[in-house]
């Protein structure tokens, strides 16, 4: 069971996704505009943001920022701007899979539960090689004993590099594995968040390994 919060300045798709992923056994809870939505991440403990783009006082995008200051919570965006443009802006700010509307319950809850799955781990998993430690259950990353700051995205990426260490990785298995079945997005997607990955990296950027031609693969 995760708990989640439902954002859209809508009742009624608020109240479906609510149905829907209550029927599976979640806990939700709701807010209808993004400044409400910040404020609640902040105060309170949830495991995934269902977010709407087109909100009042505050948008989703803008949410996204600010709870990117500080939190890593997945977040799931909503919007029906299909677009390529605003489907890669929104990976840009932050979110960790972006739905367009109209939508299926179903779809959206096969994401939901494929985010969880992704980002809620076996507890009390942790990977240490030399300095660097990633504390999987507690999606924590830390260098020479100093926490660090990095997206969900980068995070998810060293994660499943690490779970995989040794093993040379395509780029389309990454896409498919780190980013979803049906992310518009190409090789470019990978190297660039491979590049910020070894930046929050630091003095290990370089377990990070380039497969010329194939891929990566991390060497712990």
């Amino acid at each position: 069971m995760a708990k989640i919060l439902i954002v859209d300045d809508e009742q009624m798709i608020r109240t479906v996704i609510k149905e829907y992923a209550e029927f599976e056994g979640h806990e939700c809870f709701e807010a209808e505009d993004g400044m409400q939505a910040v404020k609640m991440v902040r105060d309170g403990q949830y495991d995934l943001v269902i977010m709407d783009v087109m909100m009042p006082k505050l948008d989703g995008y803008y949410a996204v920022k600010e709870i990117r200051k500080f939190s890593s919570i997945p977040i799931m965006m909503l919007s029906a701007r299909v677009e390529e443009y605003d489907r890669l802006f929104g990976f840009e700010v932050g979110v960790d899979d972006y739905v367009t509307k109209p939508f299926s319950p179903k779809e959206v809850m096969a994401r939901v539960n494929a985010i969880l799955k992704r980002t809620q781990p076996e507890k009390n998993a942790t990977i240490v090689s030399d300095g660097l430690e990633i504390d999987i259950a507690g999606r924590n990353v830390y260098v020479d004993g100093e926490k660090i700051n990095m997206t969900p995205k980068e995070y998810e990426l060293l994660f499943y590099l690490a779970q995989n260490k040794g093993i040379a990785i395509s780029r389309d298995k990454l896409l498919s594995n780190v980013w979803g079945y049906d992310f518009y997005g190409d090789d470019r997607t990978v190297d660039t968040h491979v590049k910020m990955l070894r930046s929050s990296l630091g003095p290990y950027r370089d377990k990070i390994v380039t497969l010329r031609g194939l891929g990566y693969k991390i060497e712990l």
